[in-house]
């Protein structure tokens, strides 16, 4: 009929890499976009390569992480692949691993024909994109352009469980047909069927693939710059807004906290003509309406404020803001610690008119700051996350029988181990055939645990309340890629006391 279709998707690291680019011309002096990042870089791939990928696009996930080191993309055209492969579709048909050990070399490459290696040649003899598909079929199969047409939409993402089993006798028939053995033409259909759940069109991984490369490249070069931007457009992605801070520091960015006399609403970079630092904003304070700091930077502009009286009375905050700050330590250059700013704002209301220029006169007091403790619960409750000590630092002295995730990075294969982290997320794939995932972290990095099916059940309880699990296990290393296989789970909890956490749940 002559009409071009095209999908348009709206998604969420589009607009970081958009923020991102925009502080990173701001840094150079220059605009900066998109097409001025490197086609290829080293460095850059050296982390995609050693699964340092938090925050990225796509190949953030932990099966994504799992294959990183093992599939050890070195151009575009990889990380293309890598998109596709770790998908439902290429993985209940097999082709994830089939692929991996045909580009490995661990099995020999064979093409029976010349239409076969036109069709699958760039990806080693195993189809991963349905463009392969539909290729195969019109030259291995007889089909037409019509029918091959017909063939993709069967492989089409909304139909989960597909409908390419009426297509099975016109493709195995015209493979024999074709001098194909029944065994190969079988193992194709198979790989096939297996796009009917979610299998990638190469177009759309290949434009994916464009998104993790910028991502990445930020994230290697531009840390402080990508950290902050992913921050402005949450919610978004797996991580989050502690996860990413907790990464950003791991990877010497300084985070600088929430301040009224230096935050605005959105997070920000200050000193970038050298090492730029990220102010966090007042959009990550819980329940803080963007209104009342808009109104606070305005009111800053002819000057600081002095004291939490005057802030309150030129930015013209309800005695809900003033606490809703305090909650988050942000009025610490006016007031000090936490309790002297709960103290102050405890007082704070917005005057009738008559007595908006009336001063307050109250007797000063200093209360005894908070120990460190509570005052990484206030963190959490107000902003989600600390810069404080990681809850599990300060609680090390009763988890000595557990190692650390630093310790575990130099942990040979196959050694028992105990391990006790804060949980961060649950992944259950549909692929998986019952197995889970489960993220944890402690003060030093985090660790993934597989969960067998059997053991699952036995502790569905456990891992459906835990805040903080303790794992006993098998370490499992396969080059750079480690997984913790459960053995028992026990519920550690009772570790993190009040601290709130917010895992996130994915299927």
């Amino acid at each position: 009929m002559g009409l071009l279709k095209v999908d348009v998707l709206a998604l969420g690291m589009l607009t970081a890499i958009r923020k991102a680019l925009a502080d990173i011309g701001r840094r150079r002096g220059y605009v900066f976009q998109w097409q001025d990042i490197p086609a290829d870089c080293t460095d850059t791939y050296d982390m995609i390569c050693k699964a340092d990928t938090v925050g990225v696009f796509q190949i953030e996930s932990r099966a994504q992480m799992a294959m990183l080191p093992i599939l050890k993309p070195r151009s575009y055209y990889d990380l293309v692949v890598e998109v596709a492969l770790v998908r439902p579709g290429p993985i209940e048909g097999g082709t994830a691993k089939k692929y991996i050990d045909a580009r490995n070399g661990n099995v020999p490459v064979h093409y029976p024909s010349p239409e076969i290696e036109l069709a699958l040649g760039r990806t080693y003899g195993v189809p991963i994109f349905q463009e392969q598909c539909m290729q195969l079929s019109i030259l291995c199969a007889g089909f037409s352009a019509g029918e091959a047409d017909r063939l993709r939409r069967g492989m089409a993402a909304w139909r989960r469980t597909g409908s390419l089993d009426q297509f099975e006798p016109r493709i195995i028939n015209g493979m024999l047909e074709r001098g194909y053995t029944e065994q190969f033409a079988r193992s194709i259909f198979e790989q096939m069927k297996g796009f009917s759940s979610y299998g990638f069109p190469e177009s759309h991984a290949a434009s994916f693939a464009l998104i993790v490369w910028a991502s990445c490249w930020i994230k290697r070069h531009y840390p402080a710059e990508f950290v902050c931007a992913l921050l402005n457009s949450q919610p978004m992605g797996f991580y989050s807004p502690s996860q990413l801070v907790q990464d950003a520091r791991r990877h010497q960015v300084e985070i600088r906290p929430i301040d009224v006399l230096h935050s605005s609403w959105d997070c920000t970079l200050e000193n970038i003509d050298h090492q730029p630092a990220v102010r966090l904003g007042m959009r990550l304070i819980d329940g803080f309406k963007k209104a009342s700091a808009e109104r606070i930077v305005e009111a800053r502009t002819p000057g600081l404020f002095i004291n939490a009286e005057e802030l309150a009375q030129r930015a013209e905050l309800e005695h809900l803001d003033m606490r809703q700050l305090a909650s988050a330590d942000a009025l610490a250059s006016l007031s000090g610690h936490r309790r002297n700013q709960v103290w102050d704002a405890a007082a704070l209301r917005r005057p009738p008119e008559l007595l908006k220029q009336a001063p307050i006169d109250e007797i000063e007091i200093d209360l005894p700051e908070a120990a460190e403790e509570e005052a990484v619960l206030w963190d959490f409750r107000a902003t989600g996350l600390t810069l404080r000590s990681h809850p599990l630092a300060l609680k090390r002295h009763r988890l000595r029988q557990f190692a650390t995730a630093a310790k575990l990075a130099r942990v040979p294969d196959g050694v028992q181990i105990r391990y006790c982290g804060q949980v961060t997320l649950r992944q259950s794939p549909p692929t998986a055939k019952g197995v889970m995932f489960i993220s944890l972290e402690d003060e030093t990095g985090a660790v993934q645990v597989i969960v067998w099916p059997n053991l699952r059940d036995d502790y569905r309880d456990v891992i459906r309340a835990a805040k903080c699990l303790g794992v006993k296990g098998r370490w499992q290393r396969r080059g750079d890629s480690c997984n913790l296989i459960a053995e028992e789970l026990v519920d550690m909890s009772h570790v993190l006391g009040g601290v709130p956490t917010r895992s996130r749940n994915y299927r």
